[in-house]
Order: C-alpha cells, then sequence, then structure tokens
C-alpha cells in the first residue's frame, strides 16, 4: 500500500496556517500537527519549573524528560504535558512571549524534531510550523508557504482576541507581530524561511476557506 503524503504548511505568525491546516487535514483524512504548540507546551513546562531561561543546558535536560501528547478531537487540538491538559494554558500572554526564547534553543528543536519525525514517519498527516519543509521533513511530498500583509495578520489576531472577549490594542499587536517576524526570520537556528520547492500563497485577499481549496487542488492534482 502506498505511503499518504507529508503535507508541510510554514509561514509566519497570523498567516492562518493553523486553521487552514486543520481544514486541508480533515478534508483530506489526514491528521494534523501544530508544532507550534509543541513549542508553546515546552515553554509551559520551563516556565513551571522556573528555570533560568540562559541555562540552555537544564533546558535541554527537562525538555528531554518531558512528555507532550497531542490529541485531535473534532476541530480542536488537545495538548498534554506529563499528562497534564495545558492546552488553553499554552495560549497565555506569558507563553507567546516567551515562546521564542525556547524554539531558538537547538537541543531543544531537536528534541521535538525527533518527536515530529516519530508521528510523521508513516505519512498522512498535515503539519505546519516555521520550519516544516525546510527542516522538519525537508522531502515532503506536498510543501507549501502561506503568507500575508503584516496589517492583515495584525487584523486576524485582533478579531480572534475580541472573539475571545480578551481586549488588545491593534497598534500593539501589529507591533507584536514586527517584532515576531524578525526574530522568527532571524534567528540562529532553523529561521523561518520558504522551502525552495513551496507553493507559495498570499491569503491577504482570501479568505481561509479559499486558501484551504486552493492546497487541497494542489494536493489532488493528478
Amino acid at each position: 500500500m502506498r505511503r499518504k503524503p507529508i503535507v508541510a504548511i510554514d509561514g509566519p505568525a497570523g498567516a492562518g496556517k493553523s486553521t487552514i491546516a486543520k481544514i486541508v487535514a480533515r478534508e483530506l483524512g489526514f491528521l494534523y500537527i501544530d508544532t507550534g504548540a509543541m513549542y508553546r507546551a515546552m515553554t509551559w513546562k520551563m516556565l513551571k519549573c522556573k528555570v533560568n531561561f540562559k541555562d540552555e543546558n537544564k533546558i535541554i535536560q527537562i525538555a528531554n524528560k518531558t512528555n507532550i501528547e497531542l490529541k485531535q478531537l473534532k476541530d480542536k487540538l488537545k495538548v498534554s504535558v506529563d499528562g497534564t491538559d495545558v492546552t488553553k494554558k499554552i495560549r497565555t500572554e506569558i507563553i507567546t512571549k516567551n515562546v521564542n526564547t525556547i524554539a531558538a534553543i537547538q537541543g531543544v528543536r531537536k528534541v521535538l524534531r525527533s518527536k515530529q519525525h516519530k508521528i510523521g514517519q508513516k505519512g498522512g498527516i498535515v503539519m505546519e510550523g516555521r520550519d516544516i519543509g525546510t527542516t522538519v521533513f525537508p522531502s515532503a511530498e506536498k510543501k507549501f508557504y502561506l503568507d500575508a500583509k503584516p496589517k492583515e495578520r495584525a487584523l486576524r489576531r485582533w478579531k480572534e482576541l475580541k472573539a475571545e472577549g480578551k481586549r488588545g490594542s491593534l497598534e500593539n499587536i501589529a507591533a507584536a507581530i514586527r517584532k515576531r517576524d524578525y526574530r522568527d526570520r532571524n534567528r540562529r537556528v532553523s529561521p523561518l524561511i520558504k522551502a525552495k520547492d513551496a507553493i507559495v500563497i498570499d491569503s491577504t485577499a482570501l479568505t481561509l476557506h479559499q486558501v484551504a481549496q486552493k492546497i487541497l487542488n494542489e494536493i489532488n492534482k493528478p
């Protein structure tokens, strides 16, 4: 039996990767993997352990002993760390502020990359993140790079917060996204770059479902 393909979706914060990847995975009957959630989960663990974020050796040591589980429950992804449900906890502001520091540590990326490989080695997955098509699965059969203008990405994030009953300044959100983009693209380990063979989709003027359909059309090409 032919192995089902690996679908890699990369792009900057606010490009709609998570929602689009979920739609694509559901339509294909594939497993959806949010690698960003894994880094957020690891960040939660480090904050819980009150680790000095400059002590990379200690962080890597803890990362090696940490068990992160992702379970798809209908349209929701449940994230657990050592048996504790952290699905909501990893979406807090303090995690967002610190996740880049943890994600930039080569040893942590090595640990999580190993976990991601184990999940995806059988194929039939849609994995999204910053370096899936370049570092995690450079041999993925289908690669996509999603992007959108920073202003549009900030507006989307602002609407998400508003829908959740949270307040946020559009200007502050836009500034945070610009800062995140800079850090993601300039970090020493696995920076955010487009894979040479990735199909680029600008979602600025498209709905998330339109983007998902574009991806599905590409995957389903004979």
